[in-house]
């Protein structure tokens, strides 16, 4: 019999942003745009017919760390505009992880919550590492999303005046 490994523990950082909810949506979920906000993904384009953000619509994203350069494929797996987004990553047939943006109104904006599910398996978060010379993903993660956040912040401070 064949084991099936359980999710690790999500990565999840937070941010209060001087935005609303709708502005905060509008931003997440321009894939293409991502580029901008995060120090690991460069952006990319919106693929298998779809044009956008939709539940189901996928995505060919481009990363980039350490002069090492990917390219990944995600599919929409949440899209409950102005609160939830969620993305999946795949590799072939394998489901790598998930990213996902909660997103909450609060009397001075939005509260924004980033999160991040491993769903590798052990040899696939060894492959994972090879490739993107990075050993631990969650911890390089949780500080890249903190910062991808504080990106954004800026960015839907800045296009809301």
């Amino acid at each position: 019999m064949k084991s099936q490994r359980t999710a690790k523990d999500p990565v999840t950082v937070s941010r209060e942003i001087d935005a609303t909810p709708e502005q905060i949506w509008a931003l997440v979920t321009d894939l293409p745009r991502m580029g901008e906000w995060s120090p690991e993904n460069r952006g990319g384009e919106w693929s298998e017919g779809a044009t956008g953000p939709s539940l189901g619509a996928c995505f060919k994203g481009a990363n980039s760390n350490k002069n090492r350069n990917w390219k990944t494929t995600v599919v929409v797996i949440a899209f409950d505009a102005p609160i939830k987004f969620a993305f999946a990553l795949r590799v072939g047939k394998a489901h790598w992880c998930d990213w996902i943006y909660e997103i909450e109104a609060t009397a001075t904006g939005s509260l924004v919550t980033h999160s991040w599910i491993d769903r590798r398996s052990k040899l696939s978060d060894w492959i994972g590492g090879i490739v993107s010379k990075v050993d631990n993903r969650a911890e390089h993660n949780g500080r890249n999303m903190a910062a991808t956040l504080d990106a954004l912040a800026v960015a839907a401070v800045s296009e809301s005046r």
